[in-house]
Parts: C-alpha cells; sequence; structure tokens
C-alpha cells in the first residue's frame, strides 16, 4: 500500500515505515502528524486518484526531527563594476516517518492521542468560567460609559512674558 501526499507545496510518494524529509512543519519532535492531502491512493492493486485529493485518506507520521538542509551560497557579481555580493541560505526541514496510511481516515486506537475524560470535564468548566468572566466585563463597561465625568480640569499656570534680548 502506498500513497501520494502534498506537502509544502511538493508531492511525495510515501508508504508504511517510510521516512522523508519535507519542507519545515510546525510541530514538536516525537508528535504524531495528520497529512489529509493525499492525492493517490494505492491500496493492495485498488487504484483511486483524488480530484483532486482523495476524500476521506488519511497519512499519519511521527516527527523524527527538526533539521536544516546543507548551506547555498548566493554570489551575486556586476562585471566591470567591482561589486560582489556573498549570502548564504540554509532551509528548515522536517524529517519524517510514516506510521500508517489510512484510506477510510480511521486512525487504530495504538496511534491516536485520546484525552482523559478527566480532562474534558476540566475544558467545559474553564468555557463557563471564561463565559462568566466576559459577562462581568461586559456590565462593568457598560456602568462606567454611563457615568458622567465630572472630573476637575488641573489649573493653568500664567506664563512669563519675553523680554527683549540685549546685544553685548
Amino acid at each position: 500500500m502506498y500513497a501520494v501526499v502534498k506537502t509544502g507545496g511538493k508531492q511525495y510518494r510515501v508508504s508504511k515505515d517510510d521516512t522523508i524529509m519535507v519542507e519545515f512543519i510546525k510541530a514538536e519532535t516525537g508528535s504524531t502528524i495528520y497529512l489529509d492531502n493525499v492525492m493517490m491512493l494505492n491500496n493492495n492493486g485498488d487504484l483511486t486518484i483524488g480530484t483532486p485529493k482523495v476524500d476521506g485518506a488519511l497519512v499519519s507520521a511521527k516527527v523524527v526531527k527538526q533539521a536544516r538542509g546543507p548551506k547555498l551560497i548566493i554570489f551575486r557579481r556586476k562585471r566591470r563594476k567591482n561589486h560582489r555580493r556573498t549570502q548564504g541560505h540554509r532551509q528548515d526541514l522536517t524529517l519524517l516517518k510514516i506510521i500508517d496510511i489510512s484510506p477510510d481516515g480511521k486512525i487504530k486506537a495504538s496511534n491516536k492521542k485520546t484525552q482523559p475524560e478527566g480532562d474534558k470535564e476540566n475544558k467545559s468548566t474553564t468555557k463557563e468560567a471564561v463565559a462568566k468572566k466576559s459577562i462581568k466585563k461586559q456590565t462593568i463597561k457598560k456602568a462606567s460609559s454611563t457615568k458622567a465625568t465630572t472630573k476637575k480640569l488641573a489649573a493653568k499656570k500664567a506664563t512669563a512674558k519675553k523680554t527683549p534680548s540685549v546685544k553685548k
């Protein structure tokens, strides 16, 4: 079984346990990412070509490491002007190891990261707390806008008159 996956503007032919070097993906080392932009899928001779991608297909991969590519030297010059400019560039890359290819988008339970049920309850209570805080802020803003401002202005000091300067 293999799949053609598009990431970083490039297409890669991957199968299970392959390692590929792709453009930088913002993820931590050791975390699992899911590539859902599957262009083609071959499931033991059953070829599925997407238009433009295969619906429901999913490729799961583990981030092995974040690395940088080789240094490229950019050298620019203008003839007869003694104008030279040297610059270097290293591309950020991500090394991925393909864990599983799923034609229907269902990932095995061992690979899928699930939250404990206790965390789900805490999230609902925190959402309620955030909602209560936002309501309190709105009522405070309304109360302050209805009050008339009766602030006294500071008294201005009289400025001294300028005297003409005398040349010596």
